[in-house]
């Protein structure tokens, strides 16, 4: 059974590693501007938070707790993502940010990858919410002292991403991976992030719900296409995108 392992590995992370080798390889650190932007706007705000100046400053504007207006949450929540959590060593949020942002940068784009990020991290802060209300006797439920925690951090960003890229990169068995650590999370140490991170996972599975039904659309539109034009040569459009016969054949 030698090579197995490799096999597997190939077949596993391949098409992920050649996503992500190309762009890397053809414009380095360049290819990244993302990532390299929210790496440094979370060490920023990690050693602007400890400073005594900065702490209620960085506290105003980005931390985020189920107590809070829901119109403030929502304003403080895109930079609540780049704030480090205070009982967290910084590095630890550094290194998911470089590698999971990174990845998904050059596979997703910078668009995709900050809106998987985003509705990731909102499904959280509104999922805190609605534990509170239900409240801890409910099985998805919380304690009232949750709503006082500062709920700060890339994580529930993080767990997103790798499950929507591992998915969209047919990296199935890292998804299933990375989906039950969370389960075991929650299973062992129940707690706000945990749960923060089952609703971000849920989120991101309507997410790739959808994206796989627009797929299948788009593969039924094409398929039909061509059979409505044999050969597998679709008419030739102009540019109103109204159909202006097929181009002239050179002889």
């Amino acid at each position: 059974m030698r090579g197995t392992p490799a096999r597997w590995a190939r077949a596993e992370w391949g098409p992920l590693y050649a996503a992500v080798r190309g762009p890397l390889r053809r414009r380095g650190p360049a290819a990244l501007p993302l990532t390299v932007a929210a790496v440094g706007l979370t060490a920023f705000l990690q050693y602007v938070q400890n400073q005594p100046w900065g702490y209620p400053l960085v506290r105003s504007l980005g931390a985020v707790r189920a107590e809070d207006p829901l119109w403030l949450a929502l304003l403080r929540t895109p930079l609540s993502l780049f704030v480090p959590a205070p009982d967290l060593p910084v590095w630890g949020a550094l290194a998911q940010i470089l590698l999971v942002f990174g990845i998904a940068e050059l596979c997703l784009g910078r668009w995709r990858t900050l809106a998987v990020a985003y509705a990731a991290t909102l499904a959280g802060t509104l999922y805190a919410r609605l534990g509170i209300t239900l409240g801890a006797h409910a099985p998805f439920g919380l304690p009232w002292t949750d709503a006082q925690v500062v709920d700060t951090g890339p994580s529930a960003a993080v767990v997103g991403l790798a499950v929507y890229v591992g998915w969209r990169y047919g990296a199935y068995a890292t998804t299933g991976a990375v989906t039950l650590a969370m389960v075991a999370e929650v299973l062992l140490k129940e707690n706000l992030a945990g749960k923060e991170h089952l609703a971000a996972l849920t989120v991101v599975g309507l997410l790739c719900l959808l994206a796989a039904l627009r797929d299948r659309h788009a593969d039924h539109a094409d398929h039909s296409d061509r059979a409505d034009h044999p050969g597998g040569r679709r008419p030739h459009r102009g540019p109103g995108g109204r159909g202006a016969g097929t181009p002239p054949v050179r002889a």
